[in-house]
C-alpha cells in the first residue's frame, strides 16, 4: 500500500508542488518593479552581469585565507551531488524510463567517489555552520532542515543500491518526495536563484562602472 502511494500519488504531488513552487518563486522576481534609473551608464550592464557570475565562482583574493574551507567543501558537495543526480546509473535509468532520454552512466567506482565527496562536502559545510560563531548566529531552522534533509536523501540513495531490499528504494523515493516538496519554500532555491541574483547585482554595479 505504502509503496503504491510513494510510486503513484505521492510522486505526482511532489513533482507538481516542486514545479509550480519553483516557477512561482522565479516569476516573483520579475514581478518586482524597480525604480527607473536615470543615471548615465558608465559601462555595460550585460558585461557586469556576466563578469560577476564568473568572478563569484571563486572568493576574492583578500578572503581566500578565511573562506578556503567553505570553498573547497562547497565544490566537493555541489559537484559530487551533480554527478550523482545526473550520472548515477539508477538515476539515468529512471530518467530514461520517464522521458525516453538516456546517456552513459558513470561506473560504480565513480559513483562511490562522487558520493563520498558529496558527503564530506556537505558535512564540512554543516559542521562549519554550527561551530563557527558567525554562521551559527545567522543560521536558522531552514538552513539546518535543508542540510539534514539533503543528507538523508543522499544516505537513503546509497542504501537503495542494495537492490535485494525493495523497501530501501521506496524509502529513498519517499525522502526525495519530501525534499521536492520542501525545496521551493526553502533556501534550496538558491540552486535556481544564484545565477539571476548575481547577474542582477553585476548589472546594477556594471552600469555604474563598479566591479562587483
Amino acid at each position: 500500500m505504502f509503496e503504491q502511494l510513494v510510486d503513484g500519488i505521492f510522486w505526482d504531488i511532489a513533482l507538481w508542488v516542486f514545479a509550480i513552487g519553483v516557477l512561482w518563486r522565479i516569476l516573483s522576481i520579475f514581478r518586482v518593479r524597480n525604480k527607473p534609473d536615470y543615471s548615465v551608464p558608465r559601462d555595460s550592464a550585460i558585461v557586469g552581469a556576466i563578469g560577476t557570475n564568473l568572478h563569484r565562482f571563486m572568493p576574492r583574493r583578500e578572503m581566500i585565507s578565511r573562506t578556503r574551507l567553505q570553498v573547497v567543501a562547497g565544490y566537493l558537495f555541489h559537484l559530487g551531488l551533480f554527478a550523482l543526480l545526473v550520472f548515477a546509473a539508477p538515476h539515468v535509468l529512471f530518467i530514461e524510463a520517464q522521458t525516453g532520454l538516456g546517456w552513459t552512466p558513470m561506473p560504480y567506482w565513480a559513483f562511490i567517489v562522487a558520493a563520498q565527496l558529496a558527503f564530506i562536502g556537505l558535512m564540512l559545510l554543516w559542521f562549519h555552520r554550527i561551530m563557527h560563531p558567525v554562521t551559527r548566529l545567522i543560521s536558522d531552522a531552514d538552513d539546518h532542515i535543508a542540510a539534514i534533509l539533503t543528507f538523508i536523501v543522499m544516505l537513503t540513495g546509497c542504501m537503495a543500491l542494495i537492490e535485494e531490499f525493495n523497501g530501501l528504494r521506496v524509502l529513498h523515493r519517499f525522502t526525495v518526495e519530501l525534499w521536492l516538496v520542501y525545496f521551493p519554500f526553502s533556501r534550496l532555491m538558491h540552486a535556481f536563484m544564484f545565477i539571476p541574483s548575481r547577474a542582477f547585482t553585476g548589472a546594477w554595479f556594471g552600469r555604474r562602472g563598479v566591479k562587483a
